[in-house]
């Protein structure tokens, strides 16, 4: 009887292990997919990053001429004026050293061209005639001349994209509605 008659709950060993440990298990469960979820977040943090700066890498290196070539464009234009200054008739009555300077000045737009093109810098196509307003700028509203309104007449300055974006929009005039009012003109409809 002496075993048992001293036997009182402070001196027997706690029989709730399992419950504390059932607690210390759900704590520990819940901490580890706690750290799962962030080493997930780090992951995926550091993997946004590093398309982002793959992405930063591959503008910069594209769009890196963008200042150089929009100043260059000034230099494409004259190119373009001097050519169109000569026309076709005044060529073949032209003598032969004119002729070498005319044929001149047209290799050297050519290669200057395809030197911007290498770049990745390329004119704008507007052989579709759709005006588009991301892409062309209307100067001014001219008669139809039996395009659709709104479409491009014609091209007084070459615009061009780096890449994907916008270097230089395209100055176009446009074909106006019949009966509109020509630009700056005061009558009322």
């Amino acid at each position: 009887m002496s075993d048992y008659q001293d036997y009182t709950p402070e001196t027997q060993p706690a029989n709730d292990a399992t419950e504390t440990d059932g607690n210390d298990l759900a704590v520990l469960k819940a901490e580890n997919a706690e750290l799962k979820d962030r080493v997930l977040r780090a992951l995926a943090d550091a993997e946004n990053t590093r398309r982002r700066a793959e992405r930063d890498r591959q503008d910069a290196s594209q769009y890196a001429v963008t200042k150089f070539a929009r100043d260059i464009l000034g230099v494409a234009d004259n190119f373009a004026r001097a050519i169109g200054a000569c026309p076709a008739d005044a060529r073949e009555s032209a003598g032969p050293q004119v002729k070498a300077v005319i044929e001149g000045v047209e290799a050297t737009e050519r290669q200057l061209l395809a030197t911007l093109e290498r770049y990745g810098v390329k004119p704008i196509d507007t052989s579709d005639g759709k005006f588009d307003p991301n892409f062309h700028q209307a100067i001014a509203e001219v008669p139809a001349e039996g395009k659709p309104p709104g479409s491009i007449v014609s091209v007084v300055q070459t615009g061009y994209v780096i890449g994907d974006r916008l270097l230089r929009p395209a100055m176009v005039t446009v074909a106006r509605r019949d009966g509109a009012p020509a630009a700056g003109d005061n009558a009322k409809t």
